[in-house]
């Protein structure tokens, strides 16, 4: 009975150390053997669990270790405490990344990739696209998204890139797609009606009957006009002329802006001088406080901010309404693409055309507490 007493002691012991192999064995039939059945049946269920659990673990790691989007969990304190197979191949061109520095190792990454960082959040930034052909001026768009969380007590974040490239470049080609269509229609309700007219205007002339010709003409000129403007609207965008830079101030150019369109100035603007295209610098505003008032946001929660970076300045166009789903967040820059029935999809296109014309980048990014942030970087060059 000691020896039984002893064993059933090493067996607890074995099964708080994870080892659950042991079993027992009374050879008598009495109060001591139901103990040792009930005690070798919980043996039996630990064994199973644990066997359960370690295949559910080898499947999610396989997952997690193969999948294309790069995760990256990072401790409190700085080290990186796993990192899978994309985030390895993203960050350190292979190589292992767990026990590194989080800070080390971003040491060598894309200053975009620092930029979305420090803003905190989610959010869209773009990099030079790296590989044997480097000398195609190509980009790679990526999605990063913040979780924080605690794990053993102490605080842990998991970050997660996500490569866009692909699938913004199959969006564009369903995009001009849905522009083609959308100008053939357009074309085809304007000529259609023009074509109609023009022929009753022959056969009025031709019988003699002027009276409704002065009609006719201004019907023919108002479809002439619309069709006018609604092509303009797409040339703006595909005929965008190279900026003419000029030597600005920042308050007097917000003053300007503020005569257009409502919002309201957050902090001061930066005393030194910038050179940039006014006309189309004022034109991508314009389009994203539009924007900013068209989400819902009440209109004294639409502001705009203007800094000085380092070697930059950059400008946040900030509102309160309900923000923009992964979805529409990755969407959000193609050409054409719009969430509103007769939207254009034309306003944060032709703002990051604007942008990056001027040698700078457009970001956006939802807010805490609803919202969202688009952000402009201008070059000081």
């Amino acid at each position: 009975m000691l020896s039984l007493f002893r064993a059933l002691t090493g067996t607890v012991t074995s099964y708080q150390d994870g080892d659950f192999s042991f079993s027992l064995h009374w050879p008598q039939n009495d109060e001591l053997s139901d103990l040792v059945a009930a005690h070798n049946a919980l043996g039996e269920v630990l064994r199973k669990q644990r066997l359960d659990l370690v295949q559910r673990e080898l499947l999610l790691d396989t997952m997690v270790q193969n999948t294309p989007v790069a995760m990256l969990l990072v401790s409190d304190a700085g080290p990186i405490v796993y990192a899978n197979i994309a985030a390895r191949q993203l960050l350190n061109q292979g190589r292992r990344l767990e026990g590194h520095q989080l800070e080390d190792i971003l040491a060598h990454a894309s200053p975009a990739l620092l930029e979305a960082l420090a803003r905190g959040g989610d959010g869209l930034f773009t990099t030079k696209a790296t590989g044997a052909n480097t000398d195609i001026d190509e980009e790679d768009v990526y999605h990063l998204a913040r979780r924080s969380f605690k794990l053993n007590g102490r605080k842990h974040e998991l970050l997660l890139l996500r490569q866009l490239t692909m699938e913004l470049r199959r969006q564009e080609v369903q995009t001009w797609k849905k522009v083609i269509r959308v100008i053939s229609h357009e074309l085809n309700n304007s000529l259609a009606p023009l074509t109609s007219l023009a022929h009753s205007g022959a056969e009025l002339v031709r019988r003699g009957q002027t009276e409704r010709l002065p009609q006719i003409l201004g019907t023919i000129e108002e479809r002439t006009r619309h069709l006018e403007n609604f092509i303009l609207g797409y040339a703006r965008f595909a005929k965008l002329p190279t900026p003419r830079l000029e030597t600005q101030h920042w308050q007097g150019f917000l003053t300007q802006l503020s005569e257009q369109v409502i919002f309201k100035q957050i902090g001061e603007a930066p005393a030194e001088p910038c050179a940039f295209d006014p006309a189309q610098l004022e034109q991508a505003l314009l389009n994203l406080l539009k924007n900013a008032h068209e989400s819902g946001s009440p209109a004294d929660e639409v502001g705009l901010e203007v800094r000085r970076l380092h070697d930059a300045v950059r400008i946040d166009v900030l509102d309160r309404g309900p923000g923009m789903s992964d979805a529409v967040l990755t969407n959000a820059l193609v050409p054409f693409y719009s969430t509103k029935r007769s939207g254009t999809g034309l306003g944060l296109a032709l703002a990051r055309e604007i942008a990056e014309a001027h040698g700078g980048r457009i970001t956006l990014t939802n807010r805490e507490g609803g919202g969202l942030t688009v952000t402009i970087i201008l070059p000081l060059a």
